[in-house]
């Protein structure tokens, strides 16, 4: 029997061979799996109540609540978009505590509701997703101030009295007439009031909520700045965005894309131009492939009588009988004038066999591409006629 030109088919591993090949990857992602976890449960408790003015937490905002009801000024927590609409009048300051989370149909009801209040309205850090709708003629700059703290240098009466805030984050460039640009962070401001177009009602954009909370409070002109812009009216409307809000379920026509952080998309743009040039540098240093002599030579008989175990021991029958037939219609192509590229086509290989032979064509079509033997005798026998197929045309 001849070396077969096919591949083998190896045997199945077993199970406990599949868990030793696994178990590392198996910990690296149970473990991977505990510090989200972790990370998730330490984070939700130190944010428990963020921005939420009956939150006594670092991050809340009860003590703004406090502060304002002193000045007579009542302070309610809304949580659903019908609530937020009906609220805004002219006697109501509206704070959107996470404009961003509202869906593109939320943001416009809440933008048509509060353009004719003749009231103001808060916006806490928005960007780009909610600026077009909640405060047209704004946009946000991608560069983020990390000032922690600014002076006002602006004429808005109310940054004049506070003085120096600790205002940051997100800068704004806008082009609404009239507008008040204060608290600038590098020639952008981070706090704008932009006046209604008709009556007394104004936006004020703040580019970051850490003057609100309960540990910032008390430090610069945070308490002042934040009286005078909460407490311009008699009542505050404090909307916290809910995901329980049913016309929350109405996502705008946004995409998963959309609802991604720019900085997830470049991040991932990161990690295939370093996996790219880590493949690069990798075949680089393993360079081309050099010849190597065997340390010890392998009769030819030997590899044939392991591969032909291997093909016993998985039943590959089939593979076995496959290799045969192409390893002998290889050799019987050239014999019978037929090109080598063409021995495994039967409209080219059989007609010339049958013409050398004056054979049976049928015969010739069953031996050499009939169907996978099905069982050992049968491939035995199979691959004895065809040593004497290859025999009989050597000898013609």
């Amino acid at each position: 029997m001849t070396e077969a030109t096919l591949t083998s088919t190896s045997a199945s591993p077993t199970a406990r061979q599949t868990w030793t090949r696994a178990r590392g990857v198996v910990l690296a992602l149970v473990i991977l799996l505990v510090t989200a976890v972790v990370i998730a449960t330490v984070r939700s408790g130190a944010q428990h109540g963020r921005l939420d003015p009956r939150s006594a937490d670092p991050y809340g905002s009860r003590a703004v609540a406090e502060l304002l009801a002193d000045q007579g000024i009542s302070t309610r927590v809304v949580t659903t978009l019908d609530q937020a609409r009906t609220a805004a009048d002219s006697d109501t300051t509206l704070l959107i505590a996470a404009p961003d989370l509202l869906t593109k149909r939320q943001q416009t009801l809440l933008h048509t509701a509060t353009e004719r209040s003749d009231g103001r309205t808060i916006l806490l850090a928005p960007t780009s997703p909610s600026l077009g709708t909640l405060a047209p003629g704004v946009t946000a700059d991608p560069a983020i101030s990390f000032d922690s703290l600014l002076s006002p240098d602006c004429d808005l009466p109310a940054a004049q009295r506070a003085g120096d805030a600790d205002t940051g984050g997100i800068r704004y460039i806008t082009t609404a007439p009239g507008a008040d640009a204060c608290y600038p962070s590098d020639g952008l401001p981070t706090l704008l009031r932009i006046p209604a177009a008709s009556g007394n009602g104004d936006t004020v954009v703040l580019g970051a909520p850490d003057i609100l909370y309960n540990d910032r409070l008390d430090e610069q002109g945070n308490a002042s700045l934040v009286l005078q812009l909460l407490g311009s009216r008699s009542h505050l409307v404090w909307y916290l965005p809910s995901l329980s809000d049913t016309s929350a379920t109405d996502a705008g026509g946004r995409s998963f894309f959309d609802l991604l952080p720019s900085g997830w998309l470049w991040g991932t743009l990161q990690l295939f131009f370093a996996a790219a040039l880590a493949a690069l540098w990798r075949a680089r240093r393993l360079g081309p492939l050099v010849p190597e002599r065997l340390p010890v030579a392998i009769r030819a008989s030997e590899t044939v009588e392991g591969r032909a175990r291997l093909y016993r021991k998985a039943n590959a029958r089939d593979g076995a009988a496959a290799a045969l037939r192409s390893t002998t219609r290889t050799r019987l192509a050239p014999l019978v004038g037929v090109p080598p590229a063409q021995a495994h086509a039967p409209e080219a290989l059989l007609p010339a066999l049958s013409a050398h032979l004056r054979g049976d064509g049928q015969a010739l079509q069953s031996l050499l591409f009939g169907p996978p033997p099905h069982d050992d005798a049968a491939l035995v026998s199979l691959a004895d006629q065809l040593d004497a197929l290859e025999r009989e045309v050597r000898r013609s």
